[in-house]
């Protein structure tokens, strides 16, 4: 179980070293930061910014602290692969990343979806198409996307770079137009309220409003992605850097563009995924608003391209220790894994057609049905998501014990520290999966067949618990067969 992994040994010999710090810290926020969860969140009210922080305090930071000595001690590719592997051994660190990995394909068509979304409201026209041509778009994003992942890497993550420096300047701009829009006529709804973190608020911070917690916990997924490309860094210290640049600027972003779009939407319309781009043009002109909606289109489009290399790696690792075919450790002229990133894009791919153009086409309400399918895909990967993030709070209690040289080598805090950003961390990660599976994500889906209490937070069930639970259960199955099937493959002479 202690043994050095294959791709340990030679991972760092087949990829290049090129990633810098600002490389990291972009890979980051592209994986963490999706700007219109500071939209989505306005139904909490002032109460929001008590509930980011919150989740800031009990899972972000936690994530990165753990991330951190993680990294610090064993900074190869894979991340929670090799990990899980050094705690657990084989199987599990196969199906620790499996966790890890598949959400990164469905979360690809999510962008892509919001790629579309943003570029509809600069075109009216490309949001009024059917729901098979949207369909058809998206996965002409995501091969575009992949095209650009098996270049040159150094190529790509330069493009990742400019549109990341883009991407700040628009959350900029939704933060000054809220500041104009105050001063010439008032906010739409008063960010200052603090009555209304109460507990007895209707939106206040208490266990009935657990919910909202959930959501913020699932809009902070991703801390240890970027090291998916550990033996791509070029220097040790970008390892903790990242974390700590990358967590600041993702917590500064959301409370920024939270407050703007808090200020200058009205609540009854501030809870769509545009909001973000609709508060610029309340306060800065459409014209602005328009261009930060064009950002925006272009930074969910980079955003699938760093999701598809990053976790492309996850697999390519795995084909290195032949727990998939060697084919998937294949790299191109470029130094890439492109067979791992054209696997994932056709994945992705399948999965779109099968949500906006199968379902749709044998429906007879073809936007209902999309959306049902998209959404109970999506909120089963994240309960996945969440899963493989508790798996990560516990690698680094049995890594602490089982590697005490390395550990006080590269120590970055006392084991306390790690025990209680474990236990908190975890715990917040549940909730994550809980509140995913409690509330539905559409309204076309309901979760009414009855509620369990816990400590005064209203856990429901019904269709939707079930749709979502049974098909993450069934991901995590296929996970474990894969793991097996490959087992019978390397005993077969």
């Amino acid at each position: 179980m202690d043994e050095e992994l294959l791709s340990e040994r030679v991972a760092g010999g087949i990829l290049p070293k090129v990633l810098t710090t600002f490389d990291m810290v972009a890979i980051f926020v592209a994986i963490v930061l999706f700007i219109t969860n500071a939209a989505v969140i306005q139904s909490a009210g002032p109460a929001a910014f008590g509930w980011w922080i919150i989740a800031f305090v009990l899972f972000l930071i936690p994530c990165a602290i753990v991330t951190g000595q993680l990294g610090a001690m064993f900074p190869g590719e894979g991340s929670i692969y090799l990990w899980t592997t050094k705690a657990f051994g084989p199987f599990w660190g196969f199906f620790a990343g499996f966790c890890a990995w598949w959400p990164g394909v469905l979360v690809m068509v999510a962008t892509g979806t919001l790629t579309i979304s943003f570029l509809g409201y600069v075109f009216p026209g490309v949001g009024a198409l059917p729901v098979q041509a949207q369909g058809g778009l998206i996965v002409v994003i995501l091969v575009l996307a992949a095209v650009l992942a098996v270049l040159r890497f150094r190529l790509t993550q330069n493009l990742v770079n400019v549109v990341f420096i883009a991407y700040g300047l628009a959350i900029l701009a939704m933060f000054a137009a809220g500041v104009v829009h105050v001063l010439r006529s008032g906010a739409a709804t008063d960010p200052w309220d603090f009555a209304a973190w109460s507990p007895s608020a209707e939106h206040g911070v208490n266990f009935a409003n657990w919910s909202f917690f959930g959501l913020a916990v699932l809009a902070l997924l991703g801390v240890e992605v970027p090291l998916n490309m550990g033996v791509e860094i070029k220097q040790e210290r970008a390892v903790t850097r990242y974390l700590l640049w990358g967590s600041l600027a993702v917590m500064a972003a959301y409370l920024m563009a939270t407050w703007g779009v808090m200020v200058s939407v009205p609540a009854s319309s501030a809870a769509g995924i545009t909001a973000v781009a609709a508060a610029v043009g309340v306060g800065l002109g459409a014209f602005a608003g328009k261009l930060v909606a064009l950002v925006l289109a272009a930074m969910f489009f980079i955003i699938t391209v760093v999701y598809n290399y990053s976790f492309a790696r996850l697999i390519f690792v795995s084909g290195l220790d032949q727990r998939l075919p060697r084919i998937v450790s294949h790299v191109n002229a470029q130094k890439v894994p492109d067979v791992a990133v054209w696997i994932q894009t056709v994945l992705a791919g399948v999965f779109t057609a099968v949500a906006f153009v199968v379902v749709p086409f044998a429906s007879a309400r073809p936007a209902d049905a999309q959306t049902e399918v998209y959404n109970v895909l999506q909120a089963a990967v994240t309960v996945i998501w969440c899963l493989s993030i508790v798996v990560l709070f516990v690698d680094v209690l049995i890594i602490l014990r089982r590697y005490r040289a390395q550990f006080e080598a590269r120590r970055l805090a006392s084991p306390a520290v790690f025990w209680v950003a474990s236990i908190v961390g975890a715990l917040a990660s549940l909730v994550g999966v809980v509140s995913t599976l409690s509330g539905s994500w559409t309204p076309l889906i309901t979760n009414n067949a009855g509620t369990v209490s816990l400590f005064g937070a209203q856990i429901a069930y019904g269709t939707w618990f079930w749709l979502v639970g049974g098909i993450a259960l069934a991901s995590l199955l296929v996970g474990a067969l894969l793991y097996l099937m490959g087992y019978g493959a390397r005993r077969t002479p």
